[in-house]
């Protein structure tokens, strides 16, 4: 799938740390720091749910290779997915404009 920009993977941008709790390069592009922040939502909401790769994958109509190349950072979710992964989990994903704005105070 085509990025804008030219931007790499998500996860390529990784400095330190593992993906999605690691600190990204300097000169990170908005997509990587959105794909991390997104990531950390997306456990954080399987977590709580209780679930995992295939249940979530059957519940939203996604497939699990996909929710855990996004779980890895290797992919961004295109709008279908992110609809349904949030109807699926019951909670909002996307990151939104903090994930820019906050991302020099991330963990």
């Amino acid at each position: 799938m085509p990025r804008s920009n030219n931007d790499q993977l998500p996860a390529t941008y990784v400095a330190s740390g593992d993906w999605p709790y690691a600190r990204l390069v300097e000169d990170a592009p908005v997509s990587a720091h959105y794909g991390q922040v997104f990531a950390r939502n997306l456990v954080a909401a399987m977590e709580a749910s209780e679930i995992g790769l295939r249940a979530l994958g059957d519940r939203a109509g996604v497939s699990h290779a996909t929710i855990s190349r996004l779980l890895r950072g290797r992919v961004l979710p295109d709008l279908g997915t992110l609809a349904r992964l949030e109807v699926a989990l019951g909670r909002g994903l996307w990151p939104g404009l903090s994930a820019w704005t906050d991302r020099n105070h991330t963990p």
